[in-house]
């Protein structure tokens, strides 16, 4: 999409006249080349479904990984372990406990590769793609034309951080009542393992369409939207992802801005540093959102587990999740799953943003 940049005058002063008197000085409009070429709406629609594609292949094993340690019986077995607060009966400093975050992380994701195969590294990748692709158009698509008509009719159609907020909030908004089903079937095939009396593992669901007919027939459409309220609790993290992002990209412009004022011409090296900051860029953006706002994470994943045998919810709702977690668990709980979630989400944004960026310059 196009940035809106307001118009740049400079003012220059006339040298003197022959009697002393300076001449009036006048402001001469200079052009401002556009660093962003003008985009067809349609095109990020695409651009950002195969980004996210790419990147949720790239990452679906930290993506079962996070999804399990969100959960309240990962949780249990590594508090009944000590992994997170003590070691050896001694308590685990800051920087340690960040390496036992890690090791629980890849030992997790070992014990799944040893115990259930390579393939289960890759459990709900299917409708994982099956969200994610449409989530990332639609999100995309929403933010970026949202964009431009917030900035026409409100703000004269210039770009400002309220304006990228604003679009950013009614994309998240879309992006998650039209796909929280496709989200809670993910959530409960990575979650799917029971551990029989033999001591072997069964399933509850056969795969996606199996475990869409069980939530009807056991919770009915409801259930399909269980942990919307926490999804729309999200939309703060992708709307100070989108503000963020957009800030240090405005930085990275300025530079090619200058360059084109200067008259100097872009190299293929410029432009592929260009792409690598802003890349950079969506990495540190999703890791500060993430930071700020990582409880809601562990929040919609329990909203989404599948209900007790009486067919009774574990959580009432939103505020009780919340609560009963902090109360029985402790504030910790809270941020379960943290490391694998920001291993698997920086470089996932990093390969996303990237892709689409990529492809908008390529094809605009």
């Amino acid at each position: 999409m196009a940035t809106s940049n307001p118009p740049y005058t400079e003012t220059k002063i006339k040298p003197s006249l022959p009697s002393g008197k300076p001449q009036k000085a006048q402001a001469v409009p200079i052009e401002v080349v556009q660093v962003e070429k003008i985009s067809k709406p349609w095109l990020h629609f695409v651009a950002g479904g195969v980004g996210g594609m790419m990147g949720a292949i790239a990452t679906a094993p930290l993506d079962v990984v996070k999804t399990r340690l969100q959960s309240d019986f990962y949780s249990s077995q590594l508090m009944k372990g000590h992994l997170q607060q003590t070691l050896h009966g001694q308590r685990v400093g800051h920087i340690r406990s960040i390496g036992l975050h890690f090791y629980e992380t890849f030992q997790i994701m070992a014990n799944v590769y040893r115990m259930e195969g390579g393939r289960s590294l890759f459990k709900g990748l299917g409708p994982n793609l099956v969200g994610v692709i449409p989530a990332r158009s639609i999100n995309f698509f929403t933010y970026n034309n949202g964009k431009n008509l917030i900035a026409s009719t409100l703000n004269n159609g210039a770009e400002a951080a309220w304006v990228n907020l604003m679009a950013a909030a009614v994309a998240g908004i879309a992006t998650s009542t039209a796909t929280n089903p496709i989200w809670l079937v993910k959530t409960r095939l990575q979650l799917d393992k029971q551990n029989s009396n033999k001591g072997d593992y069964t399933r509850q669901y056969k795969n996606s369409i199996d475990c869409v007919r069980q939530v009807l027939n056991k919770e009915g459409i409801p259930g399909l939207y269980r942990g919307l309220t926490a999804s729309y609790l999200g939309v703060v993290e992708s709307s100070l992802q989108w503000v963020l992002y957009e800030q240090m990209k405005g930085l990275i412009n300025r530079r090619e801005i200058l360059r084109n004022r200067l008259g100097l011409k872009s190299t293929a090296g410029d432009t592929f540093f260009e792409w690598l900051a802003k890349s950079g860029a969506a990495g540190l953006a999703k890791l500060s959102a993430s930071l700020l706002t990582y409880p809601h994470e562990v929040i919609r994943t329990r909203l989404r587990q599948r209900p007790f045998a009486d067919g009774r919810p574990q959580y009432s709702g939103l505020v009780n999740c919340f609560m009963t977690v902090w109360k029985e668990e402790g504030f910790v709980a809270l941020y379960g799953g943290l490391t694998a979630h920001l291993m698997r989400t920086v470089p996932n944004s990093i390969i996303m943003f990237g892709t689409w960026e990529l492809i908008i310059k390529v094809f605009s």
